[in-house]
């Protein structure tokens, strides 16, 4: 592999994230949607359902799109990269088809290099659709997958990106706009961050975050 195939996998040109929610994006890879626009990407983020339905009553219905276009603009994505789709949350093996097709034309419009999705291993029904029908969208381009470990009984990490704590900290700043979610454990600025260190620790880093890498293609 020449040194210019190298950098371009290192530093890919156009990266999409796959949200099967709100927030998922930020939680399974916000350090390196951070890393990655530091050094010059463009990431574009789409997310599949704004989860209108699992909110307690007294929240406006749109509260977790605002929340996210919020975080994401923390991370330093374009507002207009950012995609949301209204599938039901929960209900996602139901609407395959759809979301299929949505995937395929994300892939026609965006055409990125690189795509991070849940991770293969993923036991939530929602993500799992999003995973399985990504990889067949976007068969022709690399995809990595991201863990979240409440989801996931096992992973198998083969792929860790060294991170700064600027970027660990920047994925926390975003997560804490997510006031509607606080409550949930895995939402809190210690787990976050312990977990970074743990997957530095593996890697002779500060901090990082690991990936299953899916599928590599050297373009």
């Amino acid at each position: 592999m020449n040194k210019t195939n190298f950098n371009a996998m290192i530093q890919p040109n156009k990266i999409l994230v796959l949200a099967p929610h709100t927030d998922d994006g930020e939680l399974g890879c916000g350090g390196a949607i951070a890393h990655y626009i530091s050094g010059g990407s463009r990431v574009y983020y789409a997310a599949f359902s704004i989860c209108e339905r699992s909110l307690p009553a007294a929240l406006p219905p749109k509260i977790l799109e605002d929340e996210c276009r919020e975080a994401t603009a923390i991370l330093g994505i374009d507002p207009g990269d950012v995609y949301f789709f209204n599938f039901e949350v929960r209900e996602f093996p139901v609407s395959r088809q759809p979301i299929l097709e949505a995937l395929v034309q994300l892939n026609r419009d965006l055409s990125p290099d690189l795509v991070f999705l849940p991770s293969s291993n993923d036991i939530h029904q929602d993500h799992q659709v999003i995973t399985q029908e990504g990889i067949r969208a976007f068969k022709n381009i690399s995809i990595v997958g991201y863990e979240l470990p409440w989801n996931n009984d096992h992973m198998h990490t083969n792929f860790f990106l060294p991170l700064t704590q600027r970027s660990i900290e920047k994925k926390i700043e975003a997560l804490s706009v997510y006031k509607s979610q606080l409550e949930r454990t895995y939402m809190q600025p210690d787990l976050i961050r312990s977990l970074a260190k743990v997957r530095g620790m593996q890697i002779n880093a500060a901090f990082a975050e690991a990936f299953e890498m899916i599928r590599l293609v050297d373009r």
